[in-house]
């Protein structure tokens, strides 16, 4: 029998809830943006904490089977347990399963760490809130699309995952974080006067 194909999907609900804190969160995303792999020392750098109090959480995510803890020239260092090229991504099974309760967790964790950055930098008088370096941002947007609608959607996301992951510190380079939810809502009947003109398309041309 031919063996799977590794990736970096998980869809296990009990290695997604080990996943479900807000500091595991960061960890996971700080170790992606240094290139897949950091230090303790690195890492609490990066995140403003003690590497003591990392450790803990470090090693959940390692019996998690979320990180790999290897030994270097330069000490210990924890790496996504992933193949090269590929992203920790989870896979979602929506309904009443305790994968979806696990990713409801982590979502929640992701919540409160979009606010608390957006709070943070929001407090800051020199972050940039207009023109092409803006730096800060918060909307809610509520439409009708269509399946091209989405498929672009989709795509400009993923291309904005595609910018963030697997990044190393530069010179002179901006540490981010972006967040986002897509969720479809319940569609009820749109109640229009007769003098009400139809929405001009919105389909995407050739």
């Amino acid at each position: 029998m031919a063996q799977k194909k590794a990736s970096g999907i998980v869809e296990d609900p009990k290695k997604i809830a080990v996943f479900a804190t807000p500091i595991r969160v960061e960890l996971v995303t700080a170790i992606q943006a240094l290139g897949g792999a950091a230090t303790v020392a690195e890492l609490a750098v990066q995140l403003g904490r003690s590497a003591d109090g990392l450790y803990y959480h470090l090693h959940a995510l390692v019996r998690g089977g979320l990180l790999e803890e290897r030994a270097g020239a330069n000490g210990r260092s924890y790496h996504l347990a992933v193949p090269a090229g590929e992203s920790l991504r989870l896979r979602y099974k929506p309904g009443a399963t305790a994968n979806a309760k696990s990713v409801a967790k982590v979502a929640t964790s992701m919540s409160r760490l979009a606010q608390r950055d957006f709070l943070r930098a929001l407090a800051e008088s020199g972050t940039v809130v207009e023109g092409p370096r803006r730096e800060l941002w918060a909307a809610r947007l509520r439409g009708w699309v269509e399946s091209d609608d989405l498929a672009e959607i989709n795509r400009l996301l993923q291309r904005l995952a595609n910018l963030l992951l697997d990044t190393r510190p530069t010179r002179g380079g901006k540490l981010v974080a972006l967040h986002w939810m897509l969720a479809p809502l319940d569609a009820r009947p749109v109640r229009r006067q007769e003098t009400t003109a139809p929405p001009p398309s919105r389909r995407h041309r050739a």
